[in-house]
């Protein structure tokens, strides 16, 4: 298992400023308004939303030394969720007719009422996938439902600052894995 300090250094130089972020921003004092539970969550949760599966392998055994069981299974569930959420609902912003609102779903979303951990912590990490796959009125949703919480834009943005970072770090990562095997396969 490679240390959070093994994953920064093997960035390549041209991502310094993702060593840096990724050191800072999954830190108490990186992520105002964050508990450590939070910021894991949220960071296990970007990453499986990356779609990079070794990189969320090793942020997950990274994770398990701040979040329980409950945690890991919602972080995964968030992603998994907000996947299909995040098509539908853009399509339906995007296409520009109502009359798509108004019919049902007819989609599956138990987990949303039974997430298994605090509904602002799901929210979080629905808030923190919903931006990496780039769904406006999901994120614009889960915003305004972190807010009713009580969450503070400090917090939010901390959020979307490590689902930033994580999800830039596991694409560098997924490229220079991809270039590493080019050039094995070259020689």
């Amino acid at each position: 298992m490679r240390t959070l300090e093994n994953i920064r250094e093997a960035l390549p130089g041209y991502a310094r400023d993702l060593q840096l972020n990724l050191g800072s921003v999954l830190t108490p004092a990186g992520a105002p308004g964050l508990t450590e539970r939070q910021i894991w969550a949220v960071a296990l949760a970007a990453a499986a939303a990356s779609r990079n599966a070794a990189f969320t392998r090793e942020l997950q055994a990274l994770a398990t030394a701040h979040l329980d069981a409950a945690h890991v299974n919602a972080a995964h569930a968030a992603a998994a969720l907000m996947a299909m959420n995040n098509v539908y609902y853009r399509f339906l912003h995007l296409v520009e007719d109502a009359e798509y609102a108004k019919l049902p779903a007819r989609l599956r979303m138990n987990v949303l009422g039974s997430p298994g951990i605090a509904r602002a912590d799901f929210e979080l990490l629905s808030l923190a996938v919903s931006a990496i796959n780039g769904c406006g009125s999901c994120v614009a949703s889960h915003e305004r439902q972190l807010r009713q919480h009580g969450l503070e834009r400090e917090a939010v943005q901390s959020a979307v600052r490590i689902a930033a970072t994580v999800h830039a770090v596991a694409r560098v990562l997924e490229g220079t894995e991809a270039e590493g095997a080019a050039h094995t396969r070259a020689a």
